[in-house]
């Protein structure tokens, strides 16, 4: 534990630029030999760079409203305390003798670094637990070292009470989750909250600053962090050693938190914290098994969004299995492109039946439902006029955020036609025109745009939306593709910011021809919940960056599914035939089910088809002929109900507006079922098995029945087919990876 608190200490130092020539020599050679400083030196650079870029940030109203009450009770309950003023005099006097001290001290020998750096080695040949506590090494702790004797054992005793590092308290965690480091409570004057025990400090690491810090509240009066949630609180006096702080850093219990006690130099270890974590997911109820005859329709909107597969793609990546929230099953089948054929003739997507064995459950059979949309030409491209809305707020300050969105809009912007039009709308503090309406010839002008943006400030999201649409509507293009592309994490925290007024905002500019596309970034506090429902209620996508490759995939090589509808509030209902089907459940699409009645009523709401997308859709059906119990409905005394039947399993009907329209037109297509029973499932109905099958065992469902990682890999690699961009076989090596993460879990467990 010492030589991990010394070596962090010296690379401090160093990077902050506080050690001399010779002493930077021998740290840099130290660095250069030793694998051990290098893995410091990088985690510790790269937060220091972090810190030093960090913007200003203002509280929250609630939260500053919250430290407000907690200093001004503190201040109360210090009134009571007769001994504060033999602490402020104790102290006063400290400082006095500190000045002095400090100024021979700084005169002291270079030697104190070299001497630091053998102890280490030494450490490293002896690495035992000390007997006692390691006194401070720091010439700043030596100086309160040298106070703190100097006070009397009443001082003493209230200083020791005030300063155990089990006191890190609830509202600094608070003030970390709240923007890790984008907070800075020093703008609600805490820096007027100098303990009279000011013997404590939170040093950020990798950067110069030393902050004060309340011992008897457990709250900075500056925080800093970085993307690896890390804090340092020195502590200052003989009592007890540099303790860590860290959050969102699993690497080893010495690296996550350590300490040592004053009673006989024994390791603790505190309770371990939760990673850093605002994300929010709606809760997901799974669509339950229906009886054919109490209720023989479905009827659901459509749905083209992928974000929840990238974002659990994201979460495998980083060794973690998704919450189970996260995993939206219809979003994972439809980010794969399927082999169905083009539409014939005016309709603009062609309908796609089959039916088969469900591979988790034996009894049961599978009917895939698959919409192709019609694939546009250059000449039958409408012309665009974009607004890309781009969140700077301080949060969007991440290599996963801001530079990696800027990387996004700078290969789409390649991909223009001198006929479509770009601006760039900006918030953070207050929302900006960054770039107006410019032809996408003008390239340069737009790419220098996107490379002047910088993230700084708080989040006024509903600023920023009513401005881009107000660009979007003054240079409208009639019979266009009129587009808002708003960029962000979600994290909408100032100004009118509550779903229900977004909402309708923007499903009042969605009546004037004004679409929404939403594209998330980052992690930590991504709002996936508030993406999703923005962009359904404006008439768009939702996709989740997490990656370059993410990007090129949703900003080149689908641009034009991407932007361009060609088919809007599209509606699926099916008519299932009691004489063929028992039961049936959808699979996934849990947040688009309509009302019967809404499949005929055009004034609401559905999902929307870009040009040359897929849809595709699942239900698990239970034949009439099993056995299996469903539904608990007493028998109707006063209704009775009779079966016409027929040779069908089922009828698939359709509705949809073209985008110009607000009239609905209908698509109707009856599906056999032994005709299907006959057929060898095609490697559509494969893959997109495979994909649900993952989907269910993700979300540990309790319709999963037989799901297991085998059988989706033997399924996606079998019907893995064309893969130009490898995006089958990256499923497969992710079905891979949380196979074995799993495995893992169930060992913990």
């Amino acid at each position: 534990m010492s030589e991990h608190n010394d070596i962090k200490q010296m690379l401090s130092l160093y990077i902050d630029g506080e050690l001399t020539p010779q002493e930077q020599e021998a740290v840099k050679e130290r660095i250069a030999s030793d694998p051990v400083w290098q893995k410091y030196y990088q985690e510790m650079s790269k937060l220091s760079f972090a810190l030093r870029n960090w913007p200003d940030e203002e509280l929250s109203p609630d939260l500053e409203q919250t430290i407000r009450i907690k200093i001004t009770k503190k201040r109360e309950d210090e009134k009571m305390r007769t001994r504060n003023h033999i602490i402020s005099v104790g102290v006063g006097a400290s400082a006095a003798v500190a000045i002095v001290v400090l100024t021979v001290v700084m005169q002291g020998p270079l030697s104190r670094h070299t001497t630091q750096l053998a102890r280490i080695d030494a450490d490293k040949e002896s690495p035992a637990a000390p007997a006692a506590v390691a006194q401070p090494t720091t010439q700043l702790a030596m100086l309160e070292e040298q106070s703190y004797r100097m006070k009397s054992p009443q001082v003493k005793k209230e200083m020791e009470a005030l300063q155990k590092p089990a006191e890190i308290g609830d509202l600094a965690l608070r003030a970390n989750d709240r923007a890790l480091g984008t907070l800075k409570a020093d703008k609600v004057e805490l820096a007027a909250r100098r303990s009279a025990v000011d013997n404590s400090r939170i040093r950020k690491m990798g950067g110069a600053q030393t902050s004060s810090y309340d011992t008897a509240q457990g709250l900075p009066s500056a925080v800093g962090a970085s993307d690896s949630g890390l804090f340092r609180m020195e502590s200052r006096s003989a009592q007890y050693e540099p303790y860590y702080l860290e959050t969102n850093y699993p690497v080893s219990p010495d690296d996550v938190y350590g300490g040592y006690s004053n009673k006989g130099g024994q390791m603790i270890y505190p309770p371990a914290q939760e990673p850093y974590n605002r994300e929010q997911y709606d809760r997901i109820y799974e669509n339950p098994y229906l009886t054919v005859m109490e209720n023989p329709l479905s009827t659901f909107s459509i749905d083209v969004d992928t974000a929840s597969y990238s974002n659990i793609r994201r979460f495998l990546n980083q060794n973690q299995l998704p919450p189970k929230d996260a995993v939206r099953i219809e979003e994972m089948i439809n980010y794969f492109v399927y082999d169905y054929p083009q539409p014939k003739g005016q309709e603009p997507f062609s309908i796609t039946t089959e039916v088969a064995p469900c591979p988790w459950n034996g009894q049961h059979q599978l009917a895939l439902i698959g919409l192709q949309g019609k694939e546009l030409t250059g000449r039958e491209t409408p012309p665009s006029n974009l607004v890309f809305l781009i969140d700077v707020s301080g949060s969007m300050n991440n290599p996963q955020k801001l530079p990696l969105l800027k990387q996004a809009f700078r290969m789409m912007v390649n991909e223009l036609r001198p006929h479509e039009r770009i601006a760039i709308v900006t918030y953070a503090g207050r929302a900006g025109l960054v770039l107006d309406s410019t032809p996408g010839n003008r390239k340069a002008e737009i790419l220098a745009a996107i490379d002047s943006l910088q993230s700084g400030g708080s989040t006024a999201g509903a600023q920023g939306i009513t401005l881009a649409y107000q660009i979007a509507q003054q240079h409208f293009i009639a019979n266009g593709n009129n587009r808002v592309i708003l960029a962000t994490d979600g994290d909408f925290n100032v100004g009118v910011s509550s779903d229900g007024e977004l909402v309708r905002l923007i499903e009042e500019k969605k009546k004037q021809g004004v679409f929404l596309t939403v594209l998330g970034f980052g992690t930590g506090n991504y709002q996936d919940a508030k993406m999703e429902k923005l962009a359904d209620k404006g008439n768009g996508n939702y996709y989740y960056i997490d990656t370059i490759n993410e990007a090129q995939k949703v900003l080149v090589h689908e641009l034009g599914s991407t932007l361009f509808t060609i088919a809007k509030d599209v509606k699926i209902q099916i008519e299932f035939n009691p004489q063929q089907v028992k039961a049936y459940r959808l699979i996934g699409y849990e947040n688009r089910i309509l009302a019967k009645e809404d499949f005929n009523d055009d004034t609401k709401d559905a999902g929307e088809l870009g040009a040359g997308h897929t849809v595709t859709a699942l239900y698990e059906i239970v034949p009439v002929t099993s056995r299996e119990e469903h539904g608990n409905v007493d028998p109707l005394r006063y209704v009775q109900t009779v079966v016409k039947g027929g040779p069908d399993m089922m009828t698939v009907k359709l509705r949809y507006k073209r985008p110009d329209e607000e009239t609905s037109r209908l698509i109707t297509e009856s599906v056999r079922s032994q005709e299907n029973r006959l057929r060898q499932p095609s490697n559509n109905l494969q893959f997109a098995s495979a994909v649900a099958e993952f989907g269910l065992i993700l979300r540990d469902s309790q319709h999963k029945g037989n799901a297991n990682y085998n059988s989706v890999l033997q399924r996606a690699t079998s019907a893995q087919g064309h893969d130009a961009w490898g995006y089958r076989a990256e499923f497969i090596g992710l079905v891979q990876k949380a196979q074995q993460l799993d495995i893992q879990v169930y060992d913990r467990e």
